[in-house]
């Protein structure tokens, strides 16, 4: 009887959202005042949450003028299992997902951010000035006016093992736009290894799935498949710095530039393959214009249509010959 006595007045001065053995804060699943406030708090000294497993967070209102959840301004992980935060696709309020601010830091693990919504403005998913760390997380199913997925401006932003897809841009950067800040006249750094950037949509620009603006961006490993966009339909590139490694650009469709546009940049493809991409106009493959450099190594452009590389003799060892495709 002592010993019980004992336990329920411990369990009394439990708090509502309790740390785990490792520090951790817990939220409840769909829990969406115990979020706010555990990421308000993490802000403020710093630590890890972890949300339900299987378990979807809807948000119905914005926490401020553009965001569904506080702005991240301290150090923040947040930690799911086949666990979503999503807009409520009945919400009245236009609004993204999460932004990291300048000085911020916001890790996500095993996670889903979807439905974001910013018909006027940047960043329908996330929009990252600070530094975002994305692993085995997927950003998808989201909409704004530039960046639909991602909206890297000046930020650090790093992607293992994620997947960003089906989000739409009605201008540029569809999956993730990666820019400069600039206010602070500070590049982008996009780093990426794994995963897939895969059927976004930017509608009257460039870049379905990704857009380099004045940045630089590392493509480890990673597939870029059935992206869309007039100009660059898997990467659209202007006066920015772009290596892929080991990557795939496939079935990806624009006027110009089907794989790869490249324009005012620097790009290096090593044991890459850019292969079965469309372009309407030209430049099937890689699109490489504006005495830009662009140096295949140990990669292959083949059985793009209506060509590999345009215009001719802009990519060494690259043929601006219409591909045959079997």
């Amino acid at each position: 009887m002592t010993a019980m006595v004992g336990l329920g007045l411990s369990l009394t001065v439990l708090p509502a959202g309790p740390a785990d053995a490792a520090g951790a804060t817990r939220v409840r699943c769909n829990d969406i005042t115990g979020l706010v406030d555990a990421i308000n708090q993490a802000n403020t000294s710093g630590g890890a949450i972890t949300l339900a497993s299987h378990c979807t967070y809807t948000l119905t209102t914005a926490d401020n003028a553009d965001d569904g959840l506080p702005e991240i301004t301290g150090n923040v992980t947040i930690t799911g299992r086949d666990t979503t935060i999503r807009r409520d696709p009945n919400a009245t309020e236009d609004f993204r997902i999460l932004h990291v601010a300048l000085g911020g830091t916001l890790g996500l693990k095993a996670l889903t951010v979807s439905g974001g919504s910013l018909p006027d403005f940047a960043g329908g998913g996330i929009w990252n000035s600070g530094t975002l760390n994305l692993n085995r997380t997927t950003i998808k199913g989201n909409h704004a006016e530039t960046s639909g997925g991602i909206h890297n401006t000046g930020g650090q932003l790093e992607l293992v093992d994620s997947t960003v897809e089906h989000n739409t841009a009605t201008l540029n950067g569809g999956g993730i736009l990666n820019g400069r800040n600039q206010l602070l006249d500070r590049p982008g750094t996009l780093t990426m290894r794994g995963g897939s950037l895969r059927k976004n949509r930017a509608l009257n620009d460039g870049g379905g799935g990704l857009e380099n603006l004045r940045s630089t961006a590392h493509l480890n490993s990673v597939s870029v498949k059935g992206n869309t966009a007039p100009r660059g339909g898997g990467i659209n590139q202007f006066a920015g710095t772009l290596r892929l490694t080991s990557t795939i650009l496939r079935d990806n469709i624009a006027v110009t530039g089907g794989g790869l546009r490249n324009s005012f940049s620097t790009a290096a493809l090593v044991r890459s393959q850019v292969t079965r991409n469309t372009a309407i106009t030209a430049g099937g493959g890689i699109f490489n214009e504006n005495s830009s450099a662009l140096t295949l190594d140990a990669s292959k452009v083949i059985r793009n249509a209506p060509d590999d590389c345009f215009p001719e003799g802009s990519v060494p060892g690259c043929p601006a010959t219409p591909a045959v495709r079997s």
